[in-house]
């Protein structure tokens, strides 16, 4: 007769992380943006997928929005099993299908079990919305998981964009205080992904995978491209 070990380890909890990604026309000027940006999520996906985690287990989901709508580019799943392709641009920016599509992504408990920590989820934009970016927001704002998400943004080009543009970013994002990172040069997204990488793995590495790391500016410096 077997006897079942005393002790069974602990299955690591999810730790969801999504972008929504700006794919409109405008990310083919200047310089490539959406070149760019496919290779940070890329590299992003491989260093998850080799992370050494312990206690959370972070799954990676891509929303991509542009033309008329939005898809999930990359469905959200273990990193491990993601693979990518790149985005293409084009069309407009439809900010507002984005918002409720990662609604009901959030609320999916076939994707994200209960026992899941809060999601991180990461705007990247470049423009002003064309559609009705407000009641997305405050659809997803209105959910359980989209209120305690861990919300950072990022405009690309932070001089290029109007004010009107800025300020939907600094809606969206869940710190005020943070606001909104602006990526003046195309270099930079790189230098902020990897800083989202750093600080997902610590936190899916901690003794308390429930508390989201806070983004300033400074923390910056010390990640490259």
């Amino acid at each position: 007769m077997s006897v079942a070990p005393r002790f069974m380890a602990a299955k690591a909890r999810p730790l969801p992380v999504l972008v929504l990604a700006d794919i409109s026309g405008s990310m083919k000027e200047p310089e490539e943006k959406i070149d760019v940006l496919n290779e940070c999520i890329r590299r992003m996906l491989d260093d998850f997928a080799s992370a050494d985690v312990g206690r959370g287990a972070i799954h990676v989901g891509v929303i991509a929005f542009g033309g008329g709508g939005a898809t999930e580019h990359q469905r959200l799943v273990p990193a491990t099993e993601a693979i990518w392709t790149d985005m293409e641009a084009f069309g407009g920016t439809p900010l507002g299908a984005a918002l409720r599509l990662t609604r009901d992504v959030l609320a999916d408990e076939a994707v994200i079990p209960a026992r899941a920590f809060s999601p991180t989820v990461v705007l990247v934009s470049d423009g002003m919305p064309n559609d009705d970016w407000e009641e997305g927001l405050d659809l997803l704002l209105a959910s359980p998981r989209g209120a305690k998400a861990n919300r950072l943004a990022v405009a690309i080009g932070g001089s290029d964009m109007t004010e009107p543009a800025k300020a939907v970013l600094r809606r969206f994002v869940s710190d005020e205080s943070t606001g909104v990172f602006e990526a003046q040069e195309v270099g930079r997204i790189q230098q902020y992904f990897r800083w989202v990488t750093v600080t997902v793995t610590q936190q899916a590495r901690s003794t308390r995978p429930g508390v989201s790391p806070v983004l300033s500016p400074e923390d910056l410096s010390g990640f490259g491209a």
